[in-house]
């Protein structure tokens, strides 16, 4: 069984507790690709840079964080320095042979870099935006991750994507977990994050959706608010490239597995 696992990036995950179990799965044998994010730990060190954190809204309603040159420098800090290494060493300190990679790595991700960004300012207008070091994941590097995985390491893999000019990219990490998933087939999708799933009402923790019939996420959009509506379309980017399921939720993977949060199938 091959598991694509995506730890988020913000504040309150259960990281400790998912690195536990990740090493028990191990142990019995199945193969685990892990991805992080670094949003939180972006967000302190930028603060303490004295550069200003700014996050974009898209007319589509996505929200995202605003990468300029130095942005693109402290996310690689956060991600492929910290955040990576001590994954890495954590796995290690359980038996598991944690390998750590950021997605650059040969060739490991590839993307386009958007070439415009639009943003929606809070009265409505539209800004064009030329200098934003972000993009999207079209290629995976799927016969390097199998090559990995048989020689019994366990990728770990910051978002740091290629441009196909050589340039780093600050992706999405639920989108590029849910192209890794693809590209290996795997067995299934994991997104773990700070809240139990997808909520009918953010507020209210009791309003959990447990299952979504796969040609019914569409209808569910309108749910998400925030960071949620990329884990959703991770989803449905996963599920059309052949994964057959997608998990989120948050605290206990093994729970979560079980169908403690939403399950998206």
């Amino acid at each position: 069984m091959t598991l694509v696992v995506k730890i988020g990036g913000g504040a309150g995950i259960a990281t400790l507790n998912i690195v536990r179990e990740l090493a028990r799965y191990r142990a019995e044998g199945q193969q685990i690709v892990l991805l992080h994010g670094g949003s939180d730990l972006t967000n302190t060190l930028s603060e303490q840079m004295g550069h200003a954190v700014r996050m974009i809204t898209s007319p589509t309603g996505m929200t995202s964080r605003y990468t300029d040159s130095e942005t693109l420098r402290i996310f690689a800090m956060a991600t492929a320095g910290q955040i990576n290494t001590e994954l890495v060493a954590l796995l290690q300190q359980r038996g598991v042979n944690a390998l750590g990679l950021a997605g650059v790595d040969g060739r490991l991700l590839v993307g386009r870099r958007k070439a415009v960004v639009r943003s929606v300012t809070p009265d409505g207008r539209t800004q064009i935006l030329r200098d934003d070091y972000t993009g999207q994941v079209e290629q995976v590097n799927g016969e390097l991750l199998r090559q990995l995985l048989n020689m019994g390491y366990t990728p770990v893999i910051a978002p740091l994507a290629l441009s196909y000019e050589g340039e780093r990219l600050n992706v999405d990490g639920d989108r590029a977990a849910a192209a890794v998933a693809s590209a290996l087939q795997a067995d299934a999708l994991v997104i773990m994050t700070n809240v139990p799933g997808l909520l009918a009402d953010p507020d209210n923790p009791a309003t959990l959706i447990r299952t979504i019939p796969a040609q019914q996420l569409a209808e569910y959009m309108d749910y998400a608010r925030g960071r949620m509506r990329k884990k959703l379309l991770g989803a449905q980017e996963a599920l059309r490239g052949g994964v057959p399921r997608v998990y989120i939720g948050c605290n206990s993977l093994e729970a979560v597995l079980a169908g403690e949060g939403t399950v998206i199938t």
